[in-house]
């Protein structure tokens, strides 16, 4: 039987919930709730928060928040790093007591100039304290791992491949600093082995951690987790993602009017393929989901193959849903219970012409605007012909009999009006429709009379049959 399948995320709390971090963090999670782990995996989260200078409750917040957003629950409570700091001390005493770790008073100027002189050797950096057998200072000192000083360290990664690690290019790290507070490379290998961590997926620019934290967990005897290290993902011109490429944080997109939905999806296919599906709805995601699946090059990210996506989510919605989350987006538009019911009637229309919630504010403009309407410019001119007036009159006292109040009726009541004077459908529709939107973008005028209802719609006609 085959061992339980635990991930987790494990971010820093500095800042909002990076897009970068969101993928990774739905990398963990589908592989954690996937078919591989057969429903009985884990998703952990851990904050990272051992630098405590640069700790931000608010950043904890924003992350948890972005997770949940996107769906991505996980199991138990959060975990702090910083809580954790007993233990990892605890095992870096382990180290020194086994004589797999040494104490290394070199520190300042002192190690700096050491560093430097090993450069310019070209030889690897080495404590001169790690073979010393006595004269040791009273003053506080590091404790420094035992680095292999032959041979090589290999990382077998699920993405990467075989990463090898010549001794050399890895120095004697620091476990514990002088201040008796842990290092990240102690802190996160304790962590894993105690939440029994079995696969770490990450980004690639932790790759050469990889090697130091496998050195780590072999001197610990500890079991290795399996690393995956996913690469990172750049803007269209190839640099690494940054302010200039656009929004970074996951918040920042539910604020551009994106559906958590659309971004994961698009999300999971940065990097990741399923042959040339594009749409992948999360039960299919966690059915197909593997990481030796990832590409080995970095992903690049496309905004209009992210609306291409957003848009087939948001389109699938339930009209009453989409306008509800939509609703923030009218600025300045004072949504009416009289007025959320017309923009769910047009909702189908409205969802044809939007890839995010925020386009609402420009589509559904002829269902917003207010009475009396400011017909102007190039709208006006049908309703500067002559018998315009006494058209919208007739129309409106055949509209006033109508019962049933619904798009096809309303569409066939017209017809039949232009058949009967013996009119084409183009001296009727153009001077209604301005009446009706004063020239916004709207639908075919059965769906535009049906969205705004029969009060508002009669009330609109007759306004500029007074003008």
């Amino acid at each position: 039987m085959s061992r339980q399948i635990i991930t987790r995320f494990a971010p820093s709390p500095t800042g909002y919930l990076h897009i970068g971090g969101a993928r990774t963090a739905l990398f963990n999670w589908l592989y954690a709730r996937g078919k591989i782990a057969d429903g009985n995996g884990k998703f952990l989260l851990r904050i990272e928060d051992t630098d405590r200078s640069r700790h931000n409750e608010g950043a904890v917040a924003a992350i948890l928040d972005g997770l949940s957003w996107l769906g991505l629950d996980w199991d138990g409570e959060p975990i702090s790093q910083f809580e954790r700091a007993p233990r990892h001390a605890e095992v870096a005493s382990q180290l020194l007591e086994q004589g797999r770790a040494y104490r290394c008073w070199l520190a300042g100027d002192e190690l700096n100039a050491a560093r430097e002189e090993a450069k310019a050797a070209g030889k690897r950096f080495e404590s001169p304290w790690r073979d010393a057998t006595g004269g040791f200072p009273d003053g506080p000192s590091s404790i420094r791992l035992k680095a292999p000083r032959t041979g090589e360290t290999l990382v077998e990664d699920l993405i990467q491949g075989d990463v090898r690690f010549p001794a050399e290019a890895l120095d004697d790290m620091v476990l514990l600093r002088s201040d008796g507070t842990p290092t990240y490379m102690l802190a996160v290998v304790v962590d894993d082995h105690d939440m029994d961590i079995t696969h770490v997926i990450r980004g690639d620019d932790h790759l050469v951690n990889a090697g130091r934290q496998q050195q780590l967990y072999q001197a610990l005897d500890w079991d290795i987790p399996a690393f995956a290290h996913v690469p990172l993902i750049h803007g269209q011109d190839g640099a690494k993602l940054s302010k200039r490429h656009g929004a970074l944080g996951v918040e920042a997109y539910r604020d551009l009017g994106y559906t958590a939905a659309g971004l994961s999806n698009y999300l999971l296919r940065l990097g990741w393929s399923h042959g040339d599906d594009e749409i992948i709805p999360v039960d299919k995601a966690k059915e197909w989901f593997d990481v030796t699946g990832i590409n080995k090059a970095p992903s690049r990210l496309d905004i209009d193959k992210l609306n291409y996506v957003n848009a087939h989510y948001l389109h699938q919605m339930d009209d009453a849903a989409m306008i509800a989350a939509a609703q923030p987006f009218l600025a300045g538009v004072a949504v009416t219970d009289t007025l959320k019911q017309r923009l769910e009637r047009a909702a189908p229309f409205l969802k044809e012409r939007m890839q995010t919630f925020a386009d609402i504010a420009e589509v559904a403009q002829f269902v917003t605007i207010e009475r009396p309407l400011d017909v102007s410019g190039k709208a006006a001119k049908p309703l500067k012909k002559e018998g315009v007036s006494d058209t919208l009159q007739e129309i409106a006292e055949r509209l006033v009999a109508i019962s049933d109040w619904q798009e096809e009726a309303l569409e066939q009541s017209l017809k039949d009006y232009a058949e009967e004077k013996g009119v084409g459908f183009g001296q009727v529709g153009p001077p209604l429709r301005a009446a009706l939107t004063a020239g916004h973008p709207s639908p075919s005028l059965g769906q535009v009379l049906y969205a705004l209802g029969k009060e508002e719609s009669l009330a609109r006609i007759r306004d500029q049959i007074e003008t």
